[in-house]
């Protein structure tokens, strides 16, 4: 790298925008800048840590005039943690620049018009809104300022975040506002616990010690979860651990624990033990009730995941007697959500466990016009499936972040479904879809929806209708 480059300092730098990854966009000349915690309306003396041939990573080493869109983070580990990066931003300047990057994607991307776009629905709540979090054991602790690795006094073990961008660092948490109670009183408590019983905190590099994840998982009927992964734990730490938890929480409804000794930190792969209690609690929606395992996706803001399906269903616009595809559908929760007003929905989702669960919540409801398969949508979705299971009448696609598959893309196409319902949390892949499926789609209602306070993940409803 050019260290010169490197080294630029800019000063009185206006921002100007956003970026897709939530950092402020300036200009120096022809230079771009990206700098960390700016806000549009800022002008500040920039550093530059990375750079480029026409731009720069940046960060603000004195801000000289505030923009009118800042306000102070209410969580002490803001800056720190990389959880949620708009914190020094007003609710309110979110909304309009989620907005904004749903407009420009689907305008610049898809050259869709974008006029008749619905104003983006706020989340209910702001704070404690998250029905899911994974803490890490480490004992690798995040230092701070003023902190010597060769002080040997220091307690290096950590129960938090990892900081973005180091695999091996843990940020030991004090406070999160993401999850409600019992969240933060129950990872403080099992913390304190551990500490002083002589547990060992994982170590990433050496693949060693008893403690290695903690996840928490509440539903809006009250119910608590709670999973302990342990690594290399005896049997007396494990009953040890588990019990105390079991003896301070006596809201907790499932208590599971895991023995993970891989070297990586996904429990797909790995037996659930339950200490007491079902592996399982349940969320509803509309009297839908949904059974929620340890490995289960379940969209994490319950009261905002209903009006988004909401939105959905009232895109689609049901009369009763439509075959509905549901692509990408998880767990089956928008399946089994819009069951009640079609004749009946056929689900299709990537991971078979998902496919059991889906299956499941069609049968604690008493649903009984849902059918669902397993196998890579590319794959699946092919002449003979169609042939099989009848030509929809509406197609509802929610697919992951790097939006549908081209061969997908192209299968819609063929099969002229006379509605799409396009729900995405990536407005840019969104975008880059509707681009191919313009050719034979009108894009008629366009509906972002913030479910994630505070970050700049939005998700985004497209109703797409085939053209006469």
């Amino acid at each position: 790298m050019n260290k010169a480059a490197k080294n630029k300092f800019f000063e009185n730098v206006t921002i100007i925008d956003i970026a897709e990854e939530g950092k402020g966009v300036g200009k120096a000349d022809d230079f771009v800048l990206f700098v960390d915690k700016a806000i549009p309306g800022d002008i500040a003396d920039v550093q530059v840590y990375k750079s480029k041939k026409n731009f720069g990573e940046g960060k603000i080493t004195e801000l000289k005039k505030p923009s009118e869109y800042r306000t102070q983070p209410f969580c002490e580990h803001f800056g720190t943690c990389g959880g949620c990066k708009w914190q020094h931003m007003t609710y309110e300047a979110q909304l309009k620049f989620k907005q904004k990057s749903v407009t420009d994607a689907l305008g610049r991307i898809a050259k869709i018009d974008v006029d008749g776009m619905l104003p983006i629905l706020p989340s209910p709540e702001d704070k404690y809104y998250r029905n899911k979090l994974e803490y890490t054991f480490s004992n690798k602790r995040w230092l701070y300022d003023g902190e010597s690795r060769d002080n040997e006094e220091l307690n290096m073990n950590a129960l938090g975040f990892h900081i973005p961008g180091r695999f091996d660092k843990i940020l030991d948490v004090n406070h999160c506002w993401l999850q409600a109670e019992p969240s933060n009183t129950l990872r403080n408590s099992i913390r304190e616990f551990v500490i002083a019983n002589g547990y060992s905190f994982y170590d990433l590099k050496a693949h060693s010690g008893a403690l290695r994840n903690l996840i928490v998982r509440t539903s809006s009927t009250g119910e608590v979860m709670v999973i302990v992964v342990f690594g290399y734990a005896n049997e007396e730490e494990v009953n040890k651990l588990m019990a105390f938890i079991d003896k301070g929480f006596p809201q907790i409804t499932s208590l599971l624990y895991i023995i993970n000794q891989k070297k990586n930190d996904t429990i797909f792969d790995q037996d659930v033990i339950a200490y007491k209690g079902p592996e399982y609690i349940y969320e509803e929606m509309e009297g839908i009730r949904f059974r929620i395992g340890p490995k289960s996706f379940y969209q994490t803001n319950s009261v905002q995941a209903l009006h988004l399906y909401e939105i959905t269903r009232n895109f689609a616009d049901f009369k009763g007697n439509e075959l509905v595809y549901d692509l990408y559908t998880g767990a089956g929760t928008i399946a089994n959500f819009v069951a009640r007003k079609v004749r009946e929905v056929v689900g299709i989702e990537y991971v078979p466990s998902a496919i059991e669960d889906a299956k499941i919540n069609s049968a604690i409801n008493n649903i009984t016009n849902t059918k669902f398969y397993a196998g890579d949508m590319k794959d699946v979705l092919a002449p003979d499936f169609v042939a099989a299971n009848g030509k929809p009448d509406v197609i509802i696609t929610d697919p992951p972040r790097a939006g549908m598959h081209p061969d997908v893309v192209n299968r819609l196409m063929e099969i002229e479904a006379p509605k799409i319902v396009y729900v995405s949390c990536n407005a840019a892949t969104q975008a880059r879809d509707l681009l191919v499926l313009k050719e034979k789609y009108d894009t008629v209602k366009i509906q972002p929806v913030d479910m994630f306070p505070h970050t700049q993940h939005v998700e985004n409803v497209v109703l797409l209708v085939l053209k006469g």
